[in-house]
């Protein structure tokens, strides 16, 4: 007696479908999981098996041998139980087997046959819905995420029993299609508002939100550059849905998705700086995303940037350029998305007062060390470089000079002309144009591109950075709804990255 059961294994953050294919032969009884099955997998065995008995059938007392196909595919994690044990009951004829090839079924099982949710249920329904299968059985907490996406039908089951009624067919014993479930409200954004003085910075997040750039804000201690990065997400256009399916379901597959509708707000990710390179960009034994997949489409903010491990932030290198990372494991390859805003923050020196009011404790080999921990490679990569001054008694006590309503409207009208311009690319902001794009969607008047030739032949720009000026002097034109490049623009993204921009561009 054969049955085969479509379920899917999480490869990253993609669903791959597996079927769990059952045979039942009469010799010593046994129960053999076979198809490059790991741990959990091979423990479902007893789970399966306490489940079955628990919801009233019976466990075939015969060699058992399921196969999870294809067996080139490693599968970890606990939610192929069910298809285990649907696959099973098929096969013993005490389940319908005529609409398991309509239906796929993903999740975990208890001892007492419940159904408990499992990471990936998104990404699960994606797979049932790519396969041409007509629906998914999940268990009930994870039914209104697997049903934001459209084209199959979710059946949302508490239990071992429920799952076979839904495969019996008929209409009475199916449960009904879960409720839509509206997400929570989000937390209020923090905003712009709360800062005061700061007009440089404050310049610099408004053109790193409105074209997608990295930034790297360096001050004293308690200047206000966490308190400004956090605040970046605020100016940020929303997620389309088609990005917030795409943070859903890497949020799941992570297992971070507490409710069950769609991520609404741009993720914001702040890590420690003990935080090792895997961690950072992904990896592990079963690889899993990192904190950059996890800030895809949103922000990642890394405060104490020189604290962090040299070899994390030497990862970041590939993220940052190519807005995703390939994690190799033995004969297998997999991709991360990781297009997000960086955001860092260090302070000028260890003890964090080289160069203000504050006489500063530190001796030349400590200076000399906390620059090496920020390698120029990393540096090259990020667009705007700018000092964070410590603010005045007097703008503590003024009035707030911007509020994030205001400069989100601004930061709308300049992403609403790059999508129009680079419409047909790969690119969806100035933030993600490579070398060629500059070249043929930016249009420069010849005063700045004689200035910014000066400073590239001064040796202040490498040739990543002469186009990275260019990419941010074009979104400062965006901002000021102008299609070419002037050579103030040039100045001012000049400004944010050299420290002496003026001397650079001097004949």
């Amino acid at each position: 007696m054969l049955s085969r059961v479509a379920t899917f294994a999480i490869d990253g953050i993609d669903p791959r479908p597996v079927w769990v294919e059952v045979d039942i032969r009469p010799g010593l009884p046994a129960f053999c999981v076979v198809g490059m099955a790991g741990k959990a997998v091979r423990e479902a065995r007893d789970r399966v098996r306490a489940a079955i008995l628990n919801s009233g059938f019976e466990f075939p007392a015969r060699r058992i041998t399921a196969n999870l196909a294809p067996a080139s595919l490693p599968k970890v994690g606990p939610g192929f139980d069910a298809g285990l044990a649907v696959g099973l009951l098929a096969a013993s004829g005490q389940c319908a087997a005529e609409e398991l090839h309509r239906w796929a079924i993903f999740g975990e099982l208890s001892l007492g046959g419940e159904l408990r949710p499992c990471r990936g249920a998104l990404a699960a329904a994606e797979g049932a819905r790519r396969s041409g299968l007509a629906g998914l059985i999940v268990p009930r907490e994870r039914a209104a995420e697997a049903a934001l996406v459209e084209g199959i039908e979710v059946a949302a089951v508490d239990s071992l029993r429920a799952a076979a009624a839904v495969l019996a067919g008929g209409e009475r014993q199916r449960p009904p299609a879960p409720e839509a479930v509206a997400a929570p409200a989000p937390e209020e954004e923090l905003d712009l508002s709360d800062v005061r003085g700061h007009d440089l910075p404050l310049r610099a997040l408004e053109i790193a939100a409105a074209g997608g750039h990295n930034l790297l804000m360096e001050g004293p201690p308690g200047s206000g550059k966490t308190m400004l990065a956090r605040r970046l997400p605020s100016l940020l256009p929303p997620l389309t849905r088609d990005e917030a399916l795409e943070v859903t379901r890497i949020h799941s597959v992570a297992g971070i998705h507490r409710h069950p509708g769609l991520v609404r707000l741009r993720p914001f990710r702040g890590p420690h700086h003990t935080i090792s390179a895997s961690g950072l960009v992904g990896g592990g034994q079963v690889p899993v995303p990192g904190e950059a997949s996890l800030a895809h489409r949103g922000v990642l903010f890394l405060d104490e940037l020189s604290e962090f491990p040299r070899p994390s932030l030497e990862a970041l290198r590939q993220p940052l350029e190519d807005g995703h990372v390939t994690i190799v494991r033995g004969q297998r390859a997999l991709l991360f998305p990781t297009r997000f805003t960086l955001v860092a923050a260090t302070n000028p020196c260890p003890c964090g007062f080289a160069g203000s009011d504050r006489a500063c404790s530190c001796g030349e080999a400590e200076l000399a060390r906390h620059r090496r921990r920020l390698s120029g490679p990393l540096l090259d990569r990020l667009d705007l470089l700018m000092t964070v001054e410590r603010p005045t008694a007097a703008d503590l006590r003024a009035p707030a000079r911007a509020s994030s309503e205001l400069l989100r409207a601004r930061v709308l009208a300049a992403r609403e002309r790059q999508q129009r311009r680079l419409m047909g690319t790969s690119a969806s902001c100035n933030g993600q144009l490579d070398a060629r794009l500059v070249r043929s969607h930016v249009e420069v008047e010849g005063a700045a591109e004689r200035a910014l030739g000066r400073a590239y032949d001064s040796g202040a720009l490498s040739a990543r950075g002469h186009d990275r000026v260019l990419r941010v002097a074009c979104t400062i034109a965006d901002l000021d709804a102008r299609d070419r490049v002037q050579l103030d623009d040039v100045m001012q993204a000049l400004a944010l990255r050299l420290h002496d921009a003026r001397q650079a561009v001097a004949a």
